[in-house]
């Protein structure tokens, strides 16, 4: 078997393998999601929901807590706009990788469009009494669904590029996970979202996150080996 052959097959159960696990999250991923729309249709999960109220109550203490609402401030368009803005600038003028610069405007434009669409089709009113203002609907929760692109997305370049430090990468991860989780936990307890709202935008903004990136990914590599091979770009470098 020639060095090319191995590189080709190793290529090719490489592409497989990544494609069979996009395939079992996404699934995963959606089953999760519809089983938890199909118990808010049915009114199954109203125990489920206050409960939440509660715990959240309990955990983050009684009372209107400020710094709760510094939290869940971390994803909203007023901070994701101008995070967003500044990781593209940061991706185009200093590290110079331009597939970054395309790959955050098109996970975080495709999860406020995923979240759009998804509100208007259930059309779920938001709870009653709440803490602080918000408007619109409230199924799928679009904190819970941003916070899971952007954050996650962090811990996708994380994982990626810090590898030197190895307990700075488990720390970061653990850190931008934790922030997720806590995102979520917040818009429950000040009462703009229901708690299976939030576990619907965090499956729902996760699974785009997992199927964007490696076709973002697959995308990038095809794009470069079509310039690398073009009979123009061989003819200017000539």
């Amino acid at each position: 078997m020639t060095h090319h052959l191995r590189r080709l097959l190793a290529g090719a159960v490489l592409f497989l393998t990544e494609f069979a696990l996009v395939l079992l999250v996404g699934v995963l991923g959606v089953a999760g999601f519809l089983y938890i729309s199909r118990e808010v249709l049915d009114q199954d999960a109203a125990p489920f929901d206050e409960a939440a109220f509660r715990w959240t109550k309990a955990f983050f203490g009684a009372g209107r807590q400020p710094w709760v609402e510094a939290i869940t401030f971390l994803a909203s368009r007023n901070f994701i706009v101008p995070a967003s803005l500044a990781l593209i600038a940061w991706f185009l003028v200093l590290r110079r990788h331009r597939w970054y610069t395309l790959m955050v405007p098109v996970v975080a434009l495709g999860g406020i469009c995923l979240n759009l669409v998804l509100k208007n089709l259930y059309q779920r009113p938001r709870p009653l009494l709440p803490l602080t203002s918000a408007s619109g609907l409230s199924f799928p929760s679009g904190h819970a669904m941003i916070s899971a692109c952007f954050y996650g997305l962090l811990i996708y370049l994380v994982y990626t590029h810090v590898r030197q430090q190895r307990w700075l990468r488990i720390a970061l991860i653990g850190f931008l996970s934790l922030l997720i989780l806590l995102i979520g936990a917040t818009r429950v307890y000040l009462r703009v979202h229901y708690a299976t709202d939030v576990l619907a935008g965090l499956l729902a903004g996760g699974t785009w996150l997992l199927m964007a990136i490696p076709l973002l990914r697959r995308l990038e590599k095809t794009v470069k080996k079509q310039f690398k091979h073009s009979p123009q770009l061989t003819e200017k470098q000539a």
